[in-house]
């Protein structure tokens, strides 16, 4: 499949490299193709491309939307709003603000009833938006090793055959994905955010993941 990764910071280049490695064909997109840490990770990614956000969004049959939350708005306007018409997006972003978090918790931009995931949806009414990867740290999101098993990866969107695409990669990057519903369960998803963060912010562990337990 051809992915477009909105966004070439980290989670961008992560998930990119991880779709790349599982045999797709992946361009990163940015608003400068030719900047160094762009440049480097198309030369460690054999493959790989990378392209303007029109460029990128066109590309791909899949999008990962991999962006600050702030940036989101113009990430989507500088992409052009038909490129994503029909196509499934990942929604990896998270509405947090500039700033630092107050004894560990992060400030977030909107309220408990709205949501980040639902806002993009509503400004691509034509795309399926899953929210997805968005509750851990980069250097877990693609083969994660724990000793206490599988992670749990919760995901969102209002599309049943979208949501079937993203749990398959979910699967392929080796997590457990737990279908939490429509786009409207964002509002619960970007918290978990917060409280995955939490523990870095107050004692420098990065290293965990939520597992969700049944009976």
């Amino acid at each position: 499949m051809k992915i477009g990764i909105l966004g070439s910071g980290i989670v961008g280049r992560t998930l990119g490299a991880g779709l790349q490695q599982y045999g797709n064909q992946v361009m990163l997109g940015t608003r400068d193709p030719g900047k160094k840490e762009v440049t480097d990770w198309v030369a460690q990614t054999p493959g790989a491309q990378a392209g303007t956000f029109d460029q990128t969004a066109k590309f791909g049959e899949l999008i990962v939307l991999a962006a600050l939350g702030r940036a989101v708005e113009s990430m989507i306007d500088m992409a052009g709003h038909a490129n994503f018409d029909g196509k499934t997006m990942i929604d990896a972003t998270n509405p947090l603000t500039d700033d630092p978090p107050v004894q560990g918790i992060l400030r977030y931009t909107t309220g408990p009833n709205e949501s980040l995931g639902e806002w993009i949806q509503a400004k691509l009414p034509k795309a399926h938006i899953v929210k997805a990867f968005n509750s851990v740290g980069s250097p877990l999101m693609v083969n994660p090793k724990f000793s206490d098993g599988t992670p749990t990866m919760f995901y969102c969107g209002d599309n049943a055959d979208a949501k079937a695409q993203v749990a398959a990669i979910i699967r392929q990057f080796g997590w457990e994905p737990y279908d939490c519903g429509g786009i409207i369960a964002s509002r619960a998803l970007e918290p978990l955010c917060m409280l995955w963060c939490l523990p870095g912010f107050l004692r420098n562990d990065w290293r965990h993941a939520f597992k969700l337990l049944t009976k």
